[in-house]
């Protein structure tokens, strides 16, 4: 059975997980410290590297097992608001995007598809969060679907009750503004069971797994 899936999302000490200005030079905003401990040369398996597995390292490369398609809204996608701009803009990461599969990004203004060589496409639609997960469900070839973020869609599909697997990394540092990943979810662990480990890097890893009917 496929299930929904949240990785890798770097939240700080006081709850925030990106900025609030998004910019050409800013991806997430004035948040940058959020990535302070990541390393993401292991999303594709710690095969990857020759320096030793951590556990920052083994939680940080689960992302991409097992993943047939991602969900992102527009603003992980680029700066850009309002109508798409004629300027060529086809993401923040190059001709290369790592993510290898059907991505679907939330956007009130649909356009056309675009495709890289090693299997990343684009698809711009305008749907609720249901709809959307139908589409990426269908697309994921019966693999689970991951919720790539940013920090809003994440809750979006949060409130939507649409998520059974969160992975959150709390990163030591306070922001004091910015982007919350947590208002609006009180009583949000009832639907979960809640497993943590600190490293020695400093961060904390939640592990957020749906409760199962009895």
């Amino acid at each position: 059975m496929f299930r929904t899936r949240v990785h890798n999302l770097l939240v700080s000490s006081d709850g925030y997980a990106a900025g609030d200005h998004v910019t050409l030079e800013q991806p997430i905003g004035e948040a940058e410290a959020l990535f302070s401990k990541f390393d993401g040369r292991v999303i594709h398996g710690i095969h990857g590297i020759d320096d030793p597995v951590t556990v920052d390292r083994a939680m940080f490369s689960m992302w991409g097992q097992g993943v047939g398609a991602e969900i992102m809204g527009r603003r992980k996608f680029g700066p850009q608001t309002g109508e798409w701009p004629d300027d060529g803009w086809e993401g923040w990461w190059g001709d290369a995007p790592p993510f290898r599969t059907p991505v679907f990004i939330l956007t009130h203004y649909p356009r056309e598809t675009l495709e890289f060589a090693n299997g990343t496409s684009f698809h711009f639609v305008d749907a609720s969060p249901e709809k959307a997960l139908r589409l990426a469900q269908d697309a994921a070839g019966g693999l689970d679907v991951r919720i790539g973020g940013g920090p809003s869609t994440v809750s979006e599909f949060l409130r939507a009750d649409l998520i059974d697997f969160l992975h959150v990394a709390i990163v030591p540092i306070v922001l004091g503004s910015g982007v919350r990943i947590w208002d609006h979810l009180a009583g949000l662990e009832d639907r979960f069971s809640v497993e943590s480990i600190s490293t020695s890097s400093g961060l904390t890893h939640q592990l957020w797994n749906r409760k199962r009917d009895e």
